[in-house]
Protein backbone atom coordinates (compact mmCIF):
# COMPACT_ATOMS: atom_id res chain seq x y z
CA UNK A 1 0.00 0.00 0.00
CA UNK A 2 1.26 2.91 -1.19
CA UNK A 3 2.72 5.26 1.67
CA UNK A 4 0.29 8.86 2.35
CA UNK A 5 1.88 11.78 2.39
CA UNK A 6 -0.72 14.30 1.31
CA UNK A 7 -4.08 15.83 2.23
CA UNK A 8 -5.71 17.71 -0.66
CA UNK A 9 -7.89 20.82 0.17
CA UNK A 10 -10.22 22.17 -2.57
CA UNK A 11 -11.11 25.62 -0.96
CA UNK A 12 -14.42 27.73 -3.12
CA UNK A 13 -14.58 31.18 -2.33
CA UNK A 14 -16.30 34.52 -3.76
CA UNK A 15 -13.55 34.70 -6.26
CA UNK A 16 -12.42 31.58 -7.41
CA UNK A 17 -11.90 28.36 -6.51
CA UNK A 18 -8.26 27.01 -4.97
CA UNK A 19 -6.50 23.25 -4.88
CA UNK A 20 -3.89 22.83 -2.29
CA UNK A 21 -2.16 19.67 -1.29
CA UNK A 22 -0.55 19.94 1.73
CA UNK A 23 2.28 17.77 4.02
CA UNK A 24 2.56 16.09 7.19
CA UNK A 25 4.35 19.14 8.43
CA UNK A 26 1.43 21.41 7.30
CA UNK A 27 2.98 23.12 4.35
CA UNK A 28 1.72 23.57 1.04
CA UNK A 29 3.74 21.12 -1.64
CA UNK A 30 5.92 23.33 -3.72
CA UNK A 31 3.84 23.63 -7.16
CA UNK A 32 0.71 21.90 -5.30
CA UNK A 33 -1.77 24.82 -5.58
CA UNK A 34 -3.86 25.78 -9.07
CA UNK A 35 -6.45 28.66 -8.69
CA UNK A 36 -8.99 29.62 -11.46
CA UNK A 37 -11.83 32.54 -10.68
CA UNK A 38 -15.21 32.41 -12.22
CA UNK A 39 -17.68 35.25 -13.33
CA UNK A 40 -19.30 37.37 -11.09
CA UNK A 41 -23.04 37.65 -12.14
CA UNK A 42 -24.58 40.90 -10.88
CA UNK A 43 -28.34 40.95 -12.79
CA UNK A 44 -29.79 44.16 -10.86
CA UNK A 45 -28.36 46.61 -8.26
CA UNK A 46 -27.50 45.05 -4.81
CA UNK A 47 -28.45 41.12 -6.23
CA UNK A 48 -25.09 38.76 -6.70
CA UNK A 49 -24.81 35.70 -9.20
CA UNK A 50 -22.85 32.94 -9.72
CA UNK A 51 -22.91 29.99 -12.22
CA UNK A 52 -22.87 26.67 -9.58
CA UNK A 53 -22.00 24.87 -13.07
CA UNK A 54 -19.46 27.12 -13.93
CA UNK A 55 -17.86 26.75 -10.34
CA UNK A 56 -17.67 22.42 -10.74
CA UNK A 57 -15.97 22.60 -13.91
CA UNK A 58 -13.26 24.73 -11.95
CA UNK A 59 -13.01 22.73 -8.98
CA UNK A 60 -12.30 19.93 -11.37
CA UNK A 61 -9.57 21.88 -13.89
CA UNK A 62 -7.85 22.88 -10.51
CA UNK A 63 -7.68 19.66 -8.91
CA UNK A 64 -6.57 18.22 -12.57
CA UNK A 65 -4.02 21.16 -12.58
CA UNK A 66 -2.74 20.38 -9.32
CA UNK A 67 -2.05 16.78 -10.08
CA UNK A 68 -0.19 17.78 -13.53
CA UNK A 69 1.73 20.56 -11.44
CA UNK A 70 3.34 17.87 -9.57
CA UNK A 71 3.54 14.67 -10.86
CA UNK A 72 2.43 13.01 -7.49
CA UNK A 73 1.03 9.58 -7.28
CA UNK A 74 -2.86 9.95 -6.29
CA UNK A 75 -2.50 7.01 -4.43
CA UNK A 76 -0.89 8.99 -2.16
CA UNK A 77 -3.48 11.60 -0.93
CA UNK A 78 -4.82 10.08 2.45
CA UNK A 79 -8.06 12.50 2.05
CA UNK A 80 -9.91 15.55 0.79
CA UNK A 81 -10.94 18.55 2.65
CA UNK A 82 -13.73 20.83 1.45
CA UNK A 83 -13.84 24.81 2.99
CA UNK A 84 -16.15 27.07 1.03
CA UNK A 85 -17.70 30.53 0.89
CA UNK A 86 -20.62 30.29 3.01
CA UNK A 87 -24.57 31.17 3.02
CA UNK A 88 -24.17 31.19 -0.93
CA UNK A 89 -27.22 29.03 -1.87
CA UNK A 90 -27.78 26.54 -4.55
CA UNK A 91 -31.11 24.16 -5.29
CA UNK A 92 -30.67 21.65 -7.87
CA UNK A 93 -32.05 18.28 -8.84
CA UNK A 94 -30.09 15.47 -7.88
CA UNK A 95 -31.33 13.21 -11.19
CA UNK A 96 -30.00 15.63 -13.27
CA UNK A 97 -26.96 17.63 -11.01
CA UNK A 98 -28.40 20.34 -12.83
CA UNK A 99 -29.37 23.74 -10.83
CA UNK A 100 -32.81 25.16 -11.42
CA UNK A 101 -31.63 28.84 -10.81
CA UNK A 102 -28.26 30.28 -10.39
CA UNK A 103 -26.36 30.13 -6.99
CA UNK A 104 -27.52 33.35 -4.92
CA UNK A 105 -24.22 34.71 -3.34
CA UNK A 106 -24.30 35.60 -0.27
CA UNK A 107 -23.67 39.48 -0.98
CA UNK A 108 -26.42 39.34 -2.48
CA UNK A 109 -29.07 41.31 -0.82
CA UNK A 110 -32.61 40.67 -3.23
CA UNK A 111 -34.03 39.50 0.33
CA UNK A 112 -34.12 42.42 2.51
CA UNK A 113 -37.95 42.73 2.26
CA UNK A 114 -37.89 39.15 3.47
CA UNK A 115 -35.19 40.11 6.13
CA UNK A 116 -37.39 43.85 6.85
CA UNK A 117 -40.79 40.86 8.06
CA UNK A 118 -38.67 38.82 10.22
CA UNK A 119 -36.44 41.64 12.31
CA UNK A 120 -40.35 42.90 12.88
CA UNK A 121 -41.86 39.79 13.86
CA UNK A 122 -39.16 37.12 14.63
CA UNK A 123 -35.36 38.77 15.81
CA UNK A 124 -35.31 37.16 19.39
CA UNK A 125 -36.44 33.75 18.40
CA UNK A 126 -33.92 33.86 15.12
CA UNK A 127 -31.47 35.17 17.41
CA UNK A 128 -31.78 32.81 20.39
CA UNK A 129 -31.87 29.74 18.34
CA UNK A 130 -29.20 30.18 15.45
CA UNK A 131 -27.19 32.92 17.40
CA UNK A 132 -27.59 35.34 13.76
CA UNK A 133 -28.79 38.74 13.18
CA UNK A 134 -31.49 38.68 10.38
CA UNK A 135 -29.85 39.60 7.50
CA UNK A 136 -30.10 38.94 3.62
CA UNK A 137 -26.18 37.61 3.99
CA UNK A 138 -27.70 34.17 5.96
CA UNK A 139 -28.96 31.13 3.39
CA UNK A 140 -32.64 30.65 4.63
CA UNK A 141 -34.24 34.01 3.11
CA UNK A 142 -32.57 33.37 -0.61
CA UNK A 143 -33.95 29.70 -0.18
CA UNK A 144 -37.41 31.60 0.44
CA UNK A 145 -36.72 33.48 -2.52
CA UNK A 146 -35.80 30.68 -4.63
CA UNK A 147 -39.13 28.88 -3.31
CA UNK A 148 -41.46 31.64 -4.40
CA UNK A 149 -39.81 33.07 -7.55
CA UNK A 150 -38.60 29.87 -10.16
CA UNK A 151 -41.82 28.44 -11.78
CA UNK A 152 -43.16 25.12 -10.13
CA UNK A 153 -40.03 24.90 -7.23
CA UNK A 154 -42.02 25.14 -4.42
CA UNK A 155 -44.03 21.94 -5.64
CA UNK A 156 -40.41 20.46 -6.75
CA UNK A 157 -39.26 20.55 -3.04
CA UNK A 158 -42.42 19.31 -1.73
CA UNK A 159 -41.99 15.99 -3.70
CA UNK A 160 -38.46 16.15 -3.33
CA UNK A 161 -37.33 16.17 -6.45
CA UNK A 162 -34.73 19.04 -5.89
CA UNK A 163 -32.48 19.69 -2.56
CA UNK A 164 -30.38 22.98 -1.26
CA UNK A 165 -27.05 23.10 -0.07
CA UNK A 166 -24.53 25.84 0.23
CA UNK A 167 -21.57 25.64 -1.51
CA UNK A 168 -19.88 23.38 0.63
CA UNK A 169 -22.94 20.62 0.02
CA UNK A 170 -22.62 20.82 -3.74
CA UNK A 171 -18.98 20.33 -4.12
CA UNK A 172 -19.27 17.42 -1.90
CA UNK A 173 -22.25 16.01 -3.70
CA UNK A 174 -20.27 16.45 -6.93
CA UNK A 175 -17.15 14.84 -5.33
CA UNK A 176 -18.79 11.51 -4.40
CA UNK A 177 -21.18 11.67 -7.05
CA UNK A 178 -21.86 7.46 -7.75
CA UNK A 179 -18.97 7.04 -5.65
CA UNK A 180 -19.00 4.30 -2.90
CA UNK A 181 -19.38 4.52 0.60
CA UNK A 182 -21.71 7.32 0.28
CA UNK A 183 -23.72 8.70 3.59
CA UNK A 184 -26.80 9.37 1.28
CA UNK A 185 -26.75 6.82 -2.04
CA UNK A 186 -30.66 7.79 -2.53
CA UNK A 187 -29.46 11.10 -3.92
CA UNK A 188 -26.47 9.91 -5.48
CA UNK A 189 -23.82 11.84 -3.67
CA UNK A 190 -22.92 12.45 -0.68
CA UNK A 191 -25.78 15.43 0.38
CA UNK A 192 -24.12 16.53 3.53
CA UNK A 193 -22.93 19.69 5.10
CA UNK A 194 -20.86 20.29 8.56
CA UNK A 195 -22.12 21.97 11.33
CA UNK A 196 -20.16 24.99 10.77
CA UNK A 197 -21.58 25.43 7.43
CA UNK A 198 -24.82 24.68 8.44
CA UNK A 199 -24.95 27.26 11.22
CA UNK A 200 -24.99 30.18 8.70
CA UNK A 201 -28.11 29.31 7.13
CA UNK A 202 -30.14 30.85 9.66
CA UNK A 203 -32.44 27.95 10.06
CA UNK A 204 -30.28 25.95 12.25
CA UNK A 205 -30.58 25.26 16.08
CA UNK A 206 -27.08 25.83 17.40
CA UNK A 207 -27.77 24.51 20.65
CA UNK A 208 -29.36 21.29 18.99
CA UNK A 209 -27.31 20.96 16.21
CA UNK A 210 -30.20 20.29 13.67
CA UNK A 211 -32.55 21.79 11.80
CA UNK A 212 -35.40 23.46 13.28
CA UNK A 213 -38.99 23.48 12.49
CA UNK A 214 -39.86 26.63 13.69
CA UNK A 215 -37.66 28.29 11.90
CA UNK A 216 -38.16 26.32 8.67
CA UNK A 217 -42.20 27.15 8.90
CA UNK A 218 -41.57 31.00 9.65
CA UNK A 219 -38.95 31.63 6.94
CA UNK A 220 -41.04 30.43 4.04
CA UNK A 221 -41.93 27.22 5.06
CA UNK A 222 -39.02 25.53 3.49
CA UNK A 223 -39.42 21.83 3.10
CA UNK A 224 -37.09 19.40 5.85
CA UNK A 225 -36.62 16.75 3.52
CA UNK A 226 -34.45 19.03 0.84
CA UNK A 227 -31.85 20.02 3.72
CA UNK A 228 -28.35 18.14 3.79
CA UNK A 229 -27.37 16.02 6.65
CA UNK A 230 -25.57 18.09 9.31
CA UNK A 231 -22.21 16.39 10.60
CA UNK A 232 -18.95 16.77 11.37
CA UNK A 233 -16.62 18.94 10.14
CA UNK A 234 -14.00 16.37 10.88
CA UNK A 235 -15.60 12.99 10.16
CA UNK A 236 -14.80 9.44 11.05
CA UNK A 237 -17.37 7.95 9.32
CA UNK A 238 -16.18 9.87 6.29
CA UNK A 239 -19.15 11.83 3.88
CA UNK A 240 -17.97 9.29 0.75
CA UNK A 241 -15.26 8.15 -1.14
CA UNK A 242 -14.77 9.84 -4.95
CA UNK A 243 -17.16 9.38 -7.73
CA UNK A 244 -16.39 8.15 -11.37
CA UNK A 245 -16.07 11.97 -12.23
CA UNK A 246 -13.16 12.73 -10.36
CA UNK A 247 -11.88 9.36 -9.38
CA UNK A 248 -11.02 9.65 -13.60
CA UNK A 249 -9.06 12.77 -12.63
CA UNK A 250 -7.00 10.86 -9.95
CA UNK A 251 -5.80 8.00 -12.08
CA UNK A 252 -8.94 5.81 -10.97
CA UNK A 253 -7.85 5.84 -7.20
CA UNK A 254 -11.00 6.39 -4.99
CA UNK A 255 -10.00 9.00 -2.23
CA UNK A 256 -12.27 9.75 0.74
CA UNK A 257 -14.04 13.37 1.48
CA UNK A 258 -14.04 13.85 4.89
CA UNK A 259 -13.30 17.36 6.32
CA UNK A 260 -15.82 20.44 5.39
CA UNK A 261 -15.75 23.52 7.18
CA UNK A 262 -17.14 27.29 6.45
CA UNK A 263 -14.04 29.12 5.18
CA UNK A 264 -13.72 31.33 8.53
CA UNK A 265 -14.05 28.14 10.47
CA UNK A 266 -11.06 27.08 8.48
CA UNK A 267 -8.75 29.78 8.70
CA UNK A 268 -9.33 30.01 12.48
CA UNK A 269 -8.32 26.29 12.61
CA UNK A 270 -5.36 26.46 10.16
CA UNK A 271 -3.91 29.02 12.71
CA UNK A 272 -4.92 26.55 15.44
CA UNK A 273 -7.01 28.76 17.38
CA UNK A 274 -8.13 25.69 19.46
CA UNK A 275 -7.80 27.44 22.53
CA UNK A 276 -10.57 30.01 23.80
CA UNK A 277 -9.54 33.57 23.28
CA UNK A 278 -7.90 32.53 20.67
CA UNK A 279 -8.68 35.70 17.48
CA UNK A 280 -7.94 35.35 13.94
CA UNK A 281 -9.03 38.05 11.28
CA UNK A 282 -8.97 37.13 7.38
CA UNK A 283 -8.47 39.80 5.05
CA UNK A 284 -10.51 38.66 2.05
CA UNK A 285 -13.19 39.89 0.06
CA UNK A 286 -14.62 41.07 3.51
CA UNK A 287 -13.02 40.74 6.62
CA UNK A 288 -14.49 38.00 9.11
CA UNK A 289 -13.00 38.04 12.71
CA UNK A 290 -13.79 34.47 14.32
CA UNK A 291 -12.78 34.29 18.10
CA UNK A 292 -12.67 30.70 19.97
CA UNK A 293 -15.45 30.82 23.03
CA UNK A 294 -15.18 27.50 23.46
CA UNK A 295 -18.02 24.53 23.47
CA UNK A 296 -21.13 26.88 24.90
CA UNK A 297 -22.34 29.39 22.89
CA UNK A 298 -22.56 32.65 24.14
CA UNK A 299 -25.46 35.27 23.61
CA UNK A 300 -24.13 38.50 21.68
CA UNK A 301 -25.40 41.65 22.87
CA UNK A 302 -23.48 43.60 20.98
CA UNK A 303 -24.59 42.82 17.66
CA UNK A 304 -22.04 39.79 17.07
CA UNK A 305 -22.74 36.58 15.46
CA UNK A 306 -22.52 33.49 17.70
CA UNK A 307 -21.66 30.35 15.20
CA UNK A 308 -20.59 26.90 15.16
CA UNK A 309 -16.90 26.85 15.24
CA UNK A 310 -16.09 23.53 14.19
CA UNK A 311 -17.16 19.30 15.02
CA UNK A 312 -14.76 16.19 15.85
CA UNK A 313 -17.37 14.39 16.75
CA UNK A 314 -21.17 13.97 16.35
CA UNK A 315 -23.52 16.23 18.47
CA UNK A 316 -20.97 18.30 20.07
CA UNK A 317 -19.62 21.57 18.61
CA UNK A 318 -17.03 24.14 19.79
CA UNK A 319 -18.56 27.74 19.07
CA UNK A 320 -17.15 30.90 17.83
CA UNK A 321 -18.38 34.77 18.24
CA UNK A 322 -17.62 36.09 14.52
CA UNK A 323 -17.46 40.08 13.21
CA UNK A 324 -18.25 39.65 9.42
CA UNK A 325 -17.42 42.34 7.35
CA UNK A 326 -18.75 42.33 4.11
CA UNK A 327 -16.64 44.35 1.76
CA UNK A 328 -12.52 45.28 2.11
CA UNK A 329 -10.43 43.52 0.17
CA UNK A 330 -13.46 44.08 -2.41
CA UNK A 331 -12.78 47.92 -1.97
CA UNK A 332 -9.57 47.56 -3.52
CA UNK A 333 -11.06 45.75 -6.69
CA UNK A 334 -13.40 48.78 -6.78
CA UNK A 335 -10.48 51.10 -6.76
CA UNK A 336 -9.31 48.86 -9.73
CA UNK A 337 -12.38 48.33 -11.89
CA UNK A 338 -14.75 51.04 -10.97
CA UNK A 339 -12.98 53.84 -10.06
CA UNK A 340 -9.97 52.59 -12.02
CA UNK A 341 -7.36 54.79 -9.94
CA UNK A 342 -5.09 51.60 -10.10
CA UNK A 343 -4.82 49.06 -12.49
CA UNK A 344 -4.20 45.72 -10.58
CA UNK A 345 -5.03 45.83 -6.58
CA UNK A 346 -1.06 45.44 -5.61
CA UNK A 347 -0.75 48.95 -6.40
CA UNK A 348 -2.52 50.12 -3.85
CA UNK A 349 0.06 49.57 -1.70
CA UNK A 350 2.54 52.01 -2.70
CA UNK A 351 0.09 54.55 -3.81
CA UNK A 352 -1.61 54.67 0.20
CA UNK A 353 2.36 54.54 0.92
CA UNK A 354 3.24 57.69 -1.19
CA UNK A 355 0.69 59.76 1.25
CA UNK A 356 1.68 60.40 5.11
CA UNK A 357 -1.81 60.22 6.01
CA UNK A 358 -5.27 60.42 4.49
CA UNK A 359 -5.87 64.77 4.48
CA UNK A 360 -8.78 63.83 6.21
CA UNK A 361 -10.32 61.76 4.09
CA UNK A 362 -12.03 58.81 5.34
CA UNK A 363 -13.25 55.85 3.39
CA UNK A 364 -16.54 53.65 4.03
CA UNK A 365 -17.20 50.52 1.86
CA UNK A 366 -20.98 50.04 2.83
CA UNK A 367 -21.56 48.53 -0.40
CA UNK A 368 -23.96 46.03 0.14
CA UNK A 369 -25.03 47.64 3.52
CA UNK A 370 -22.57 47.05 6.53
CA UNK A 371 -22.39 43.81 8.69
CA UNK A 372 -21.11 43.80 12.11
CA UNK A 373 -21.12 45.84 14.56
CA UNK A 374 -23.51 47.66 12.77
CA UNK A 375 -26.25 45.17 10.72
CA UNK A 376 -27.70 47.94 8.61
CA UNK A 377 -28.95 46.46 5.45
CA UNK A 378 -29.82 50.23 4.26
CA UNK A 379 -26.33 51.69 5.03
CA UNK A 380 -24.02 52.33 1.71
CA UNK A 381 -20.71 53.30 0.53
CA UNK A 382 -19.46 56.76 1.28
CA UNK A 383 -16.35 58.86 0.81
CA UNK A 384 -16.17 61.94 2.80
CA UNK A 385 -13.85 65.21 3.64
CA UNK A 386 -12.66 64.90 0.54
CA UNK A 387 -11.17 68.47 -0.92
CA UNK A 388 -9.65 70.45 -3.86
CA UNK A 389 -6.03 69.34 -2.31
CA UNK A 390 -7.33 65.50 -2.28
CA UNK A 391 -5.38 63.16 -4.66
CA UNK A 392 -5.29 59.18 -5.71
CA UNK A 393 -3.03 58.56 -3.02
CA UNK A 394 -4.98 59.80 -0.13
CA UNK A 395 -8.41 57.76 -1.27
CA UNK A 396 -6.34 54.57 -1.59
CA UNK A 397 -4.83 55.54 1.85
CA UNK A 398 -8.78 55.59 3.17
CA UNK A 399 -9.47 52.60 1.74
CA UNK A 400 -6.47 49.74 3.42
CA UNK A 401 -7.35 52.12 6.52
CA UNK A 402 -10.50 51.12 6.70
CA UNK A 403 -10.34 47.54 6.47
CA UNK A 404 -8.48 48.38 9.95
CA UNK A 405 -11.11 50.39 11.50
CA UNK A 406 -13.96 47.82 10.75
CA UNK A 407 -11.86 45.38 12.36
CA UNK A 408 -11.48 48.03 15.60
CA UNK A 409 -15.33 47.70 15.62
CA UNK A 410 -15.57 44.01 15.89
CA UNK A 411 -13.07 43.59 18.25
CA UNK A 412 -13.99 46.26 20.74
CA UNK A 413 -17.56 44.16 20.46
CA UNK A 414 -16.31 40.82 21.46
CA UNK A 415 -14.30 42.21 24.08
CA UNK A 416 -17.52 43.36 25.37
CA UNK A 417 -19.49 40.55 25.28
CA UNK A 418 -16.55 38.13 26.20
CA UNK A 419 -14.55 40.02 29.20
CA UNK A 420 -11.83 38.80 27.33
CA UNK A 421 -8.72 41.03 26.96
CA UNK A 422 -7.56 40.07 23.52
CA UNK A 423 -3.53 41.07 23.61
CA UNK A 424 -2.80 39.64 19.72
CA UNK A 425 -4.60 39.14 16.49
CA UNK A 426 -3.40 36.57 13.94
CA UNK A 427 -3.80 37.62 10.69
CA UNK A 428 -4.75 35.56 7.37
CA UNK A 429 -5.81 35.96 3.22
CA UNK A 430 -4.44 37.68 0.94
CA UNK A 431 -4.89 41.64 1.55
CA UNK A 432 -2.65 40.32 5.36
CA UNK A 433 0.31 40.42 2.78
CA UNK A 434 0.31 44.48 3.17
CA UNK A 435 2.97 45.04 5.65
CA UNK A 436 1.43 49.11 6.01
CA UNK A 437 -2.25 47.03 6.40
CA UNK A 438 -0.78 44.92 8.78
CA UNK A 439 1.09 47.95 10.48
CA UNK A 440 -1.89 50.00 10.84
CA UNK A 441 -3.71 47.31 12.43
CA UNK A 442 -1.45 46.87 15.12
CA UNK A 443 -1.53 50.76 15.58
CA UNK A 444 -5.23 51.32 15.73
CA UNK A 445 -5.56 48.00 17.59
CA UNK A 446 -2.95 49.39 19.95
CA UNK A 447 -1.96 44.73 20.08
CA UNK A 448 0.33 43.31 18.17
CA UNK A 449 -0.72 41.58 14.92
CA UNK A 450 0.86 37.72 14.15
CA UNK A 451 1.26 36.97 10.31
CA UNK A 452 1.64 33.20 9.54
CA UNK A 453 4.63 31.52 7.62
CA UNK A 454 1.28 29.72 5.73
CA UNK A 455 -0.61 32.71 4.41
CA UNK A 456 -3.51 30.35 2.93
CA UNK A 457 -4.43 28.84 6.34
CA UNK A 458 -8.18 28.71 4.84
CA UNK A 459 -7.20 25.49 2.97
CA UNK A 460 -4.89 24.53 5.78
CA UNK A 461 -7.95 24.68 8.01
CA UNK A 462 -9.39 22.13 5.53
CA UNK A 463 -6.67 20.00 5.20
CA UNK A 464 -6.16 19.69 8.86
CA UNK A 465 -9.97 18.59 9.18
CA UNK A 466 -10.10 15.87 6.62
CA UNK A 467 -6.39 14.30 8.13
CA UNK A 468 -7.75 14.30 11.33
CA UNK A 469 -10.55 12.05 10.28
CA UNK A 470 -8.04 9.05 8.67
CA UNK A 471 -5.40 9.89 11.34
CA UNK A 472 -3.26 11.48 9.01
CA UNK A 473 -2.60 14.33 11.94
CA UNK A 474 -2.83 11.90 15.17
CA UNK A 475 -4.40 15.19 17.00
CA UNK A 476 -4.59 18.99 17.79
CA UNK A 477 -1.67 18.64 19.82
CA UNK A 478 0.16 17.72 16.63
CA UNK A 479 -1.33 20.00 14.40
CA UNK A 480 -0.33 22.84 16.63
CA UNK A 481 3.46 22.23 16.33
CA UNK A 482 2.80 22.91 13.08
CA UNK A 483 2.24 26.81 13.11
CA UNK A 484 5.05 29.26 12.52
CA UNK A 485 5.07 33.04 12.86
CA UNK A 486 6.71 35.11 9.93
CA UNK A 487 6.31 38.56 11.11
CA UNK A 488 4.82 40.47 13.93
CA UNK A 489 3.65 43.94 13.93
CA UNK A 490 3.48 45.78 16.71
CA UNK A 491 2.00 48.97 18.25
CA UNK A 492 3.62 52.25 17.05
CA UNK A 493 0.90 54.41 17.43
CA UNK A 494 0.23 57.23 20.11
CA UNK A 495 -2.86 56.54 22.31
CA UNK A 496 -3.44 60.14 21.52
CA UNK A 497 -3.38 59.70 17.61
CA UNK A 498 -4.92 56.61 17.76
CA UNK A 499 -8.21 57.60 19.44
CA UNK A 500 -8.52 60.78 17.44
CA UNK A 501 -8.31 58.42 14.46
CA UNK A 502 -11.14 56.55 15.01
CA UNK A 503 -13.29 59.28 16.46
CA UNK A 504 -13.34 60.07 12.83
CA UNK A 505 -14.14 56.93 11.71
CA UNK A 506 -17.07 56.60 14.05
CA UNK A 507 -18.60 60.37 12.76
CA UNK A 508 -17.94 58.98 8.78
CA UNK A 509 -20.16 55.73 9.55
CA UNK A 510 -22.76 57.49 11.11
CA UNK A 511 -22.91 59.44 8.02
CA UNK A 512 -23.22 56.01 5.64
CA UNK A 513 -25.81 54.60 8.19
CA UNK A 514 -29.59 54.57 6.49
CA UNK A 515 -29.24 55.71 3.38
CA UNK A 516 -30.78 53.04 1.06
CA UNK A 517 -33.77 54.08 2.80
CA UNK A 518 -33.38 57.91 1.79
CA UNK A 519 -33.63 56.61 -1.73
CA UNK A 520 -35.01 53.53 -2.30
CA UNK A 521 -35.61 53.53 -5.77
CA UNK A 522 -32.00 53.63 -6.47
CA UNK A 523 -31.34 50.35 -4.96
CA UNK A 524 -34.47 48.49 -6.62
CA UNK A 525 -35.96 48.44 -3.03
CA UNK A 526 -39.51 50.17 -3.49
Amino acid sequence: MKEKKYVLSIDQGTTGTRAMLFTHDGLPLPGGWAYCEHQQIYPKPGWVEHNPLEIWEKTKLVIKMVLENTKIDPREIASIGVTNQRETTIIWDPRTGKPVYNAIVWQCRRTTPLVDQLRRDYFDVIQEKTGLIPDPYFSSTKIWWLLDNVSGLRERAIKGEVVFGTIDTWIIWNLTKGGKDILTPERLGAHITDYSNASRTMIFNIHKLDWDEELLEIQGKIPRDILPIPRPSSDKELYGFTGPEVTKLLNGVEVPVCGDAGDQQAALFGQVGFDPGDIKSTYGTGNFILLNIGTRPIKSRHNLLTTVYYSLEKSKAWYALEGSIFITGAAIQWLRDGLKIIEVSAEINPLAEAASDTGGVYFVPAFVGLGAPYWDMYARGLIIGITRSTERKHIARACLEAIAYLTRDVIEAMMADTGMKIIRLKADGGAARSDFLMQFQADILGIEVWRPVVFETTSLGAAYLAGLAVGFWKDLDEIKRNWKVESIFKPRMSTELREKLYKGWKAAVKRALGWAKEVPWAYGLE
